[in-house]
């Protein structure tokens, strides 16, 4: 679990430093959707792996896990995106798949989550 979370807090860094370059270049144009996508893995990614090891908990199973790593790399994927639109001064509703994918995906991945752990706690 500490590695997922090295993983997200290397993704964290990479979305900051994307986002200040890319807005370098952007001629003074600013989008709190780029400004701020760096919070997503921060916040949805490393935060809950590193707090399930610190507090002991048991390691997710790879498919919730790997249900959960989708959804956040979505709602990272569309933050960036819905902010180079907004700097280029443009719109695209295409953008909300992103949300509502990542939305899903994270959410299908906490409720497998659940779902293993109530099956280990009744075959126990």
């Amino acid at each position: 679990m500490k590695k997922i979370s090295f993983t997200f807090l290397i993704a964290s860094l990479f979305c900051m430093v994307f986002a200040a370059i890319y807005e370098d270049f952007s001629h003074q144009v600013y989008s709190g959707y780029m400004i701020f996508a760096f919070i997503i893995p921060l916040v949805g990614g490393a935060l809950p792996f590193l707090m399930l090891a610190l507090l002991g908990r048991r390691f997710p199973g790879r498919a919730a896990v790997n249900l959960y790593n989708s959804g956040i790399a979505a709602l990272t994927v569309g933050s960036i995106m819905r902010g180079v639109l907004e700097i280029y001064g443009t719109t695209n509703g295409l953008t909300d798949v992103y949300w509502l994918a990542g939305g899903a995906f994270a959410a299908a991945g906490i409720l497998l989550y659940i779902v293993e752990g109530e099956r280990r706690t009744n075959v126990v």
